[in-house]
C-alpha cells in the first residue's frame, strides 16, 4: 500500500460531521516531505504559549493555554511512560534471559542532541545501543548498504534513522524492514496503521506523543477540531488517523496558504509540522488554543531554554523498541502449522509420473515454509519450488518436543524394488492432508547415475510423489556435486602431495609449504594441528630440528596403501580401473586407482550422518586416506585440506525443502549407498522435522533395501549418532516379492513378468510370507520397535492373496497390516496406513540396540550374521583378519559395523531367496570410513561404480527447446 493510498484510506475513515473548509486544505507526496521524522532540529515537541509575534512577547495579550509541557505534569507523563517500558522490559527478560533488545542508529547529522536524548531514555530501559555515524553528505545507497545489514542482523530490534531531511527518501523508508520499523514511517506500517491493524506494526513515536499532549489539554478529545500545519508525509497521514480514530475533526492546510488565519481561527489546537520556526500571531488563535510546534530540538523563548517534549518522544520510540523484541521473542517460538493441502484427483488408468507431477502446481516454496512455521529468515530460495532450510532452526526449537519418528523399511527385495519411497509419500500424504495431523516425509537425494542408467528416477511414483520431480531427480541443489568437487580434491592432494615429497628434499619442501610472506615465515591453523599430533609444541617455524621439518613436510603415503578414490556421479564401467600420472609432468609416478559413483564417497556418509557444521568440519578431518609406509593412517587432515572441505560442504549441509503432489513437506538430503554405507538419509533432516512437526506430528523416513540391510544399519549405525529413538516401524511387502521368496521364478529389470506373478497363486504368497516376511518382521522386534506391515498394492493382486498377506503378517507379530493404494489414489488410499501408523506409535517402544560399542569388531559381525542374516557363522579371510588387527591396534574397535552385502538375500548369495539357513558368512575384506564413524566388512564382492546396461534411461529422456519441459524420466 502506497501513501497515495493511505491518504484516501485515511480521509474516509469516520469523522464528525463538521464543515471542514477546503481552503488550503491539502496533502503532499512523501517526496515533497517537511518533515522528515528523526532529524534532530525538527522532531521536538512543544506545548508553547500562543504569544509570539514577531520576535516579541506580550503575557497581557496570550491567550489562556492548557497545561505546559515543562510542568510536574509532562514530567509524570514521562516517567510513566518510561517505567511501563521497563516493566515489560523485566517480563520479557525474566522469560528470555539471552535475549539483549537492541536499537541500532543510523547517524548522518552533526546535532547530537536529539541522540544523546534517545541514548539516555535507551540507558534508563536497559536497551542496548549500537550506533552507525555516516558523514552528512552521504549518498542513499550508503544509507541503504547499512540498513540492509540491520536488516539481516538478528541482534538488532530496531532501527533508527537520525538522518538529514533529503536523506529520509521513501526508497530509504521502505528498505528497512517493517518490524524494525520503530519509528513505524514505512508504507508498510502507515498502511497497518490506516487499516487498524497494529499486531504487527507501530505507531510513529512522534505522532502518538502529539495525541498524549493533546489528551493533557483541557478540551475534550471528542468533537475537537484540529489544525495541522505541513502534514504532509507518513507522520502526516499517521497523524490524522489517530486524531480521526480519537473523535477529533482533523484541517490540514500549507504554512503558506492563504486560508491559514481562517483555519486557525476554527481550531481548539493547531499542530505545526512544518520544518522550522513559524511564529503564530495571537490574534488567529481562539482563546484557550493549545499550539504543539514540531519544530527545534530546544525551543528558546526571550533566551530562556524551554523544555521540548523530545524525551517524551524517544521514550515512545523506546516502548516500541522492546514491543519489538518481545514480538520477535514470541516469534521464536514454535508455530503451529497452517498448512494448506493440494488437491488431487487421481485418473485411471493412472498416467505417466511426469505426467502427473506437471499436472499438480506446487505451491511456491516460501509459502509452504511459513505453513510449516519457518521463519523468513531461516530459508534459502533455489528457484521457486525448494529451498535450504538453516541449522538455526535446531537453536531456535531446542526445547521443543519431537514428534513420533517413522522409519519405512521392506522386506528382501525384487531387481525391481518394492516402493518404499511411493509408501513414505503416500503415507506422510496420508497423515496430513486427510487426518490433519502435521508430518513430514524425510528422503534420500538419488544419484544421477541410476536416473540416466537403470532407475529412472526416485521421486516415488504415481500419485505419491514429490515435485517438480525433474527437479528432485536432478541436479536439486547441488549438494552431490558439492561433494563430487570435495572428494576429488582430496585426491588431487592425496597425488600431488606424493609426487612433491618424491621430488623435493625436506628444505624445499618445508620452504614451499610454510613459505615467508613479507619477510615473516608462519605456520597456518591446519598445520598447527598437525604439529600438537606430532607431540611438537614449537610454533615458530624457525625453531623446528632437522627432524621435526623432516616429520612434518612428509606424510610418506605409500601408493599401494592409498585407500582414497575419485569419484563421478555417472554410471561408468571404464572407470572401474584406471591409472593416473602417465603424462610426463609427472615424472613416472604411476599408480593404478579407481572411481567410485559419487554416492559412494565417504564424504556422502558424513553429511548424513552429522549433526552440525563442526562436527561435520571434524569428521571431514578424521578421514583416514591411506597410509604411510610405516603403517600411520594418514588423514584429511594430515593433507592440510579439511577446512577447504567444509568450505564447499558448507551449503550441501542444509537440508533441502520440497512438498508431494498434496502439499505435504518434505526433506531431501542425503543418499549414501545403502551397501558400504549406511544407506538413510540425513541425521540434520530427521531432526529438523522432528522439531517442525510438534509433539503430535509424525516424521516419515526411509531405509535402503531390504530390513536386514537398511534398517538394521537405521539403527546401529543412524541412531547411535543421532541419539534419536524410532516408535515404530512400517514394514513394506509386495505380493510379488512374497511370490519370488515363496519359489518363484527370477525376475530382472527390463524382461517381463512370468506369469506366476500376474496370476493368483496363494501357495507362493504363502510361502513367502511364512519365510521373508516373517523373518523381516523378527529382525525389527530384536530392535524393541513394534511393526506395522504396508502392503503395496499392484493392478494384477487378487483380493485372496491381499487379505492372506495382511492374515499372515499379524500372525507373524505385526501390530497390523493394512493395504496400500496411494500409488493410483494419493493419500486417500493409504489413509488406513495412516491410522494404523497412529494407533501403534500410541504404543510403548522398547528400543535397544544390537550390540554395544564394546563388543569386539569380530563380534559384532557375528551378532549381525546370526541374529539378523540367520548365519551359522562367519569365516574371516587372512586380510580381514588383518585388518581387524590394524583397526583394533588404531583405536577404531569400538566403531559400529556396517554390513557391505547383497541386497537381494538374506545370505551373501544373491540367488538365495526365502530365509537361507545352514550357511557360514564369509568376510573377504575388512575397511573403515573413520570420518563417518564405522567399520564396512566386505561380504563378496561390491561394485562401488555401477555400469550403463544396452539400452539405458537416457534413450528417453529429452528436453523441448521451446517450452523447457523434460520428458522421459520416469
Amino acid at each position: 500500500m502506497r501513501l497515495s493510498t493511505l491518504r484516501h484510506a485515511c480521509r474516509n475513515l469516520p469523522t464528525p460531521s463538521v464543515h471542514q473548509p477546503r481552503t488550503g486544505v491539502r496533502v503532499f507526496g512523501l517526496a515533497k516531505r517537511s518533515l522528515p521524522l528523526g532529524h534532530s532540529s525538527n522532531s521536538q515537541l512543544l506545548l508553547r504559549a500562543a504569544c509570539s509575534i514577531s520576535g516579541t512577547t506580550s503575557a497581557e495579550k496570550a491567550p489562556k493555554l492548557g497545561k505546559q509541557t515543562d510542568g510536574p505534569g509532562y514530567e509524570n507523563t514521562i516517567r510513566e511512560n518510561v517505567q511501563r517500558t521497563k516493566e515489560k522490559m523485566v517480563a520479557l527478560q525474566r522469560g528470555h534471559p539471552a535475549l539483549k533488545p537492541t536499537l541500532a542508529i543510523i547517524q548522518a547529522d552533526e546535532d547530537d542532541r536529539l541522540l544523546e536524548i534517545n541514548k539516555k531514555m535507551a540507558g534508563k530501559i536497559g536497551l542496548n545501543i549500537t550506533q552507525i555515524c555516516l558523514p552528512r553528505e552521504c549518498t542513499e545507497d550508503e544509507i541503504i548498504e547499512e540498513v540492509l545489514k540491520l536488516n539481516e542482523d538478528p541482534r538488532v530490534h530496531g532501527v533508527y534513522l537520525h538522518l538529514p531531511p533529503a536523506s529520509l527518501t521513501s526508497r530509504v523508508l521502505n528498505t528497512l524492514r517493517p518490524e524494525k520499523d520503530v519509528d513505524g514511517v514505512s508504507d508498510l506500517n502507515v498502511g497497518r496503521l490506516v487499516r487498524g491493524d497494529m499486531s504487527q506494526g507501530f505507531t510513529p513515536p512522534l505522532a502518538n506523543a502529539v495525541m498524549e499532549l493533546l489528551a493533557r489539554h483541557d478540551t475534550p478529545m471528542e468533537g475537537r477540531t484540529v489544525l495541522v500545519v505541513g502534514g504532509e508525509g507518513p507522520l502526516g497521514v499517521a497523524l490524522q488517523c489517530l486524531m480521526q480514530r480519537s473523535g477529533m475533526v482533523v484541517l490540514n492546510s500549507r504554512r503558506s496558504s492563504e486560508g491559514l488565519q481562517k483555519q486557525m481561527m476554527q481550531a481548539n489546537a493547531v499542530v505545526l509540522l512544518a520544518a522550522g520556526h513559524m511564529d503564530v500571531p495571537p490574534t488567529w488563535l481562539r482563546p484557550g488554543t493549545a499550539v504543539i510546534h514540531c519544530g527545534s530540538a530546544l525551543m528558546t523563548d526571550h533566551g530562556m531554554e524551554m523544555s521540548g517534549v523530545g524525551p517524551l518522544t524517544a521514550a515512545l520510540r523506546m516502548r516500541n523498541v522492546v514491543q519489538s523484541s518481545s514480538r520477535w521473542a514470541q516469534g521464536q517460538q514454535y508455530r503451529p502449522w497452517t498448512l494448506r493441502s493440494l488437491k488431487l484427483q487421481p485418473l485411471s488408468p493412472v498416467p505417466s509420473d511426469i505426467e502427473i507431477s506437471r499436472a499438480q502446481t506446487p505451491k511456491p516454496v516460501d509459502q509452504l515454509a511459513q505453513e510449516i512455521g519457518l521463519l523468513q529468515e531461516e530459508t534459502e530460495a533455489y528457484g521457486r519450488t525448494k529451498a535450504k532450510v538453516r541449522l538455526s532452526l535446531l537453536d531456535r526449537l531446542r526445547e521443543q518436543p519431537d514428534g513420533k519418528y517413522v522409519l519405512v523399511a521392506g522386506i528382501t527385495p525384487t531387481p525391481l524394488g518394492e516402493g518404499k519411497s511411493t509408501v513414505v509419500i503416500g503415507l506422510v500424504q496420508a497423515l496430513s492432508a486427510h487426518l490433519k495431523l502435521n508430518s513430514f516425509a524425510c528422503l534420500r537425494q538419488p544419484s544421477q547415475g541410476p536416473t540416466f542408467g537403470v532407475k529412472g528416477g526416485a521421486a516415488g511414483g504415481g500419485y505419491a510423489q514429490v515435485i517438480p520431480m525433474e527437479e528432485f531427480n536432478l541436479h536439486l541443489t547441488g549438494d552431490i556435486h558439492a561433494i563430487t568437487a570435495a572428494n576429488n580434491l582430496v585426491a588431487a592432494a592425496i597425488d600431488a602431495r606424493m609426487l612433491h615429497e618424491a621430488t623435493q628434499t625436506d628444505k624445499a619442501l618445508y620452504s614451499r609449504l610454510v613459505p615467508s610472506v613479507n619477510g615473516v615465515r608462519r605456520f597456518s591453523p591446519i598445520q598447527i594441528a598437525r604439529l600438537c599430533r606430532l607431540g611438537i609444541s614449537e610454533i615458530d617455524p624457525s625453531a623446528l630440528t632437522p627432524q621435526e621439518v623432516s616429520s612434518f613436510v612428509r606424510l610418506d603415503l605409500d601408493p599401494a596403501k592409498v585407500t582414497w578414490q575419485r569419484v563421478v556421479d555417472t554410471n561408468d564401467r571404464f572407470l572401474r580401473k584406471i591409472t593416473v600420472g602417465q603424462a610426463s609432468t609427472e615424472k613416472g609416478h604411476v599408480r593404478e586407482t579407481q572411481f567410485d559413483i559419487a554416492v559412494a564417497s565417504e564424504i556422502m556418509a558424513i553429511l548424513a550422518l552429522a549433526d552440525g557444521l563442526g562436527d561435520m568440519k571434524t569428521r571431514l578431518g578424521r578421514m583416514v586416506v591411506g597410509s604411510s609406509r610405516s603403517g600411520q593412517p594418514i588423514t584429511a587432515e594430515d593433507l592440510g585440506v579439511s577446512g577447504a572441505l567444509a568450505v564447499l560442504m558448507k551449503d550441501a549441509i542444509k537440508p533441502t525443502l520440497m512438498q508431494t503432489l498434496e502439499g505435504s513437506p518434505v526433506f531431501v538430503h542425503a543418499g549414501p549407498f545403502a551397501n558400504i554405507a549406511h544407506g538413510n538419509s540425513s541425521v540434520l533432516a530427521d531432526k529438523l522435522a522432528l522439531k517442525l512437526v510438534g509433539e503430535d506430528g509424525f516424521v516419515v523416513t526411509e531405509a535402503g533395501f531390504g530390513a536386514d540391510i537398511g534398517m538394521e544399519k537405521f539403527f546401529n549405525i543412524k541412531c547411535r549418532a543421532s541419539g534419536l529413538r524410532p516408535n515404530i516401524v512400517v514394514l513394506v511387502a509386495t505380493v510379488r516379492a512374497l511370490k519370488m521368496h515363496g519359489g518363484g521364478p527370477s525376475v530382472s529389470a527390463g524382461s517381463p513378468l512370468p506369469r506366476e506373478y500376474i496370476d493368483e497363486n496363494l501357495s507362493l504368497v504363502t510361502k513367502g510370507c511364512s519365510s521373508n516376511l516373517r523373518k523381516q518382521i523378527q529382525i525389527a522386534h530384536l530392535f524393541g520397535v513394534p511393526v506395522v506391515v504396508a502392503l503395496n498394492v499392484f493392478k494384477t493382486d487378487t483380493q485372496a492373496e491381499i487379505d492372506l498377506v495382511c492374515q499372515m503378517a499379524k500372525e507373524s507379530g505385526a501390530s497390523d497390516a493394512v493395504p496400500c493404494h496411494h500409488w493410483a489414489r494419493g493419500g486417500r488410499g493409504s489413509v488406513e496406513l495412516a491410522q494404523a501408523v497412529k494407533q501403534a506409535s500410541s504404543q510403548p517402544s522398547h528400543f535397544q540396540f544390537l550390540y554395544s560399542q564394546e563388543t569386539p569388531i569380530v563380534e559384532k559381525i557375528r551378532m549381525i550374521a546370526q541374529k539378523v542374516y540367520g548365519a551359522d557363522d562367519i569365516e574371516l579371510s587372512p586380510e580381514a583378519q588383518a585388518k581387524i588387527d590394524y583397526y583394533n591396534q588404531q583405536g577404531y574397535g569400538k566403531l559400529p559395523i556396517c554390513m557391505a552385502k547383497t541386497h537381494l538375500s538374506l545370505s551373501h548369495l544373491p540367488e538365495k531367496k526365502g530365509t537361507p539357513t545352514g550357511f557360514t558368512l564369509p568376510i573377504r575384506d575388512i575397511r573403515a570410513s573413520i570420518g563417518a564413524g564405522f567399520i564396512y566388512p566386505l561380504v563378496g564382492t561390491m561394485s562401488t561404480m555401477p555400469g550403463l546396461p544396452t539400452r539405458p534411461c537416457f534413450y528417453d529422456i529429452d528436453l523441448d527447446p521451446v517450452t523447457e519441459e523434460i520428458t522421459g524420466l520416469f
